[in-house]
């Protein structure tokens, strides 16, 4: 019922006359001969569910005897390789890559690290923690050896997926009063309270405990922790509230600043759009709208960078305008 509810949020949706060996068959004529028909491979791939996907690459190994991975590695490049590619991973299995090369590149990709332990079910955090353990090794052992402090703890905090269940009414004036307390009611800030209470209390009480610390305070959180904390941690906690008070939202913004400088921030477009298309795209899209005045649609129409078969790619995926 869980994943039924998710996905009608999406914005790719399963196909529904689907046929993985003629999807097989289209690619591989998509990719046969002199040049490459990157629009139908682009159409076709965006239009199919990720457990559909995985079909065609079974069917394509079965009709083609090759990898069908391998062979658009090899015919596509650039960003719209990335973001094929991309497609073509199974989620969890999506998520934990991006997770091992945030950490194991030169210099750790916080951002990168910030965004999936913030965003994601507790669940998707076992499956995530999971698929590391298949390709990579133990991923509470390489965030601990690359973070340190307060940052690292509330990461593994993150990463544990522990949350207390559902809204404790005699705790939330107490927990507000204990942030405020812990920031700007003092000189100086009390790191590990904000880690407490942010880390572990569920995202419905946390919405409760915002509101009271707007009234104790004045200001909304988000305000308290820009004020109170530096670098890393100040980033995490950012994202913490953020997702406890709305997780489209959260990338909605995301999704902004990626395009919002001069030169795009691809990677941080491609991750977002590739792994929310099916679970709550359409959410992204109308905070977006209401947001920023504009359709995320017309953002990425508009953009420089965002243009060519890589921007037509992206607007499968954004699956229309609003």
């Amino acid at each position: 019922m869980y994943s039924v509810l998710q996905a009608s949020r999406g914005s790719v949706k399963p196909f529904v006359h689907f046929n993985p060996k003629q999807d097989a068959d289209l690619l591989r004529k998509a990719m046969k001969g002199i040049g490459t028909d990157e629009d139908a491979i682009l159409m076709l791939l965006t239009s199919r569910s990720n457990e559909q996907r995985q079909e065609i690459k079974a069917a394509y190994k079965k009709a083609h005897g090759k990898d069908l991975v391998k062979d658009l590695k090899s015919e596509l490049g650039g960003k719209l390789e990335d973001l094929i590619v991309a497609l073509m991973s199974p989620p969890r299995v999506y998520d934990a890559d991006q997770l091992h090369k945030a950490i194991k590149g030169a210099g750790t990709n916080d951002k990168v690290l910030i965004e999936i332990l913030a965003s994601r079910t507790p669940e998707q955090m076992k499956e995530i923690i999971k698929a590391y353990k298949k390709e990579h090794g133990k991923l509470e052992k390489d965030i601990m050896g690359d973070t340190a402090g307060h940052y690292q703890r509330i990461l593994i905090m993150l990463l544990q997926g522990e949350r207390e269940e559902g809204v404790d009414e005699s705790r939330v004036e107490k927990d507000a009063k204990e942030l405020f307390a812990a920031g700007e009611g003092k000189f100086g800030t009390d790191e590990d309270k904000f880690i407490n209470i942010l880390g572990n209390r569920s995202t419905e009480h946390l919405r409760k405990v915002f509101e009271a610390y707007k009234k104790l305070a004045g200001c909304d959180i988000e305000e308290s922790i820009r004020g109170e904390c530096t670098g890393n941690l100040e980033e995490v906690l950012l994202a913490v509230v953020k997702c406890a008070k709305s997780v489209p939202g959260y990338f909605a913004e995301s999704l902004r600043e990626s395009m919002r400088r001069a030169g795009t921030d691809d990677d941080t477009l491609t991750r977002v759009m590739v792994s929310r298309s099916e679970e709550d795209m359409l959410d992204i899209r109308a905070v977006y709208k209401k947001k920023y005045g504009e359709s995320l649609y017309r953002t990425i129409q508009a953009g420089e960078d965002t243009d060519g078969d890589y921007g037509k790619a992206l607007l499968y995926l954004c699956g229309g305008d609003d």
